[in-house]
């Protein structure tokens, strides 16, 4: 069973080879035996970074489903998902992840491209985007600060107020 998935993403991410803008990066989502969601990165193509195949195969997912809660539902993918990938997948539910690349793979494609051309040179490797996204806020190396906090809690507070 998991090689028919793994072959869809692999098919999938062939498609990127026609495809202007697509990376090789496919997904599926699966509920019980069947694929709910279908991604291919097109991140180059919609100049979106968060367009990768996993998310777009949870949206896929979310959208055929009607909910945001993806539980129970297995990933396949093409290669080991990223940390934002991965906090998607945690956040949506998704119990399982399947992988045929790993992210030195992906990061070798990334470094051998970027040698013969700057639009595809790396802004943050797979392993720094791990470490940094696990900082604190103020730990990381992104500078950031908090403004407005006390209209933004006042906002939530309404918010609560109106749906309890």
């Amino acid at each position: 069973m998991h090689e028919k998935f793994m072959q869809r993403v692999l098919e999938i991410a062939r498609q990127s080879l026609e495809q202007t803008g697509a990376l090789p990066f496919g997904a599926v989502v699966v509920r019980d035996g069947a694929i709910v969601g279908e991604g291919l990165n097109r991140s180059q193509a919609l100049l979106d970074p968060t367009s990768h195949g996993e998310i777009e195969a949870i949206r896929d997912a979310c959208k055929r489903l009607g909910t945001t809660d993806l539980s129970g539902c297995d990933l396949y993918t093409s290669c080991e998902p990223c940390a934002m990938c991965a906090a998607t997948m945690l956040q949506a539910g998704i119990a399982r992840v399947f992988y045929a690349g790993d992210t030195v793979d992906g990061g070798g494609l990334f470094d051998r491209l970027g040698a013969h051309d700057a639009k595809w040179r790396r802004r943050i490797s797979s392993a720094e985007l791990r470490e940094q996204v696990g900082l604190p806020t103020q730990q990381r190396r992104m500078p950031s600060e908090r403004l407005m906090a006390a209209e933004n809690l006042a906002i939530f507070e309404e918010f609560e107020r109106r749906n309890t």
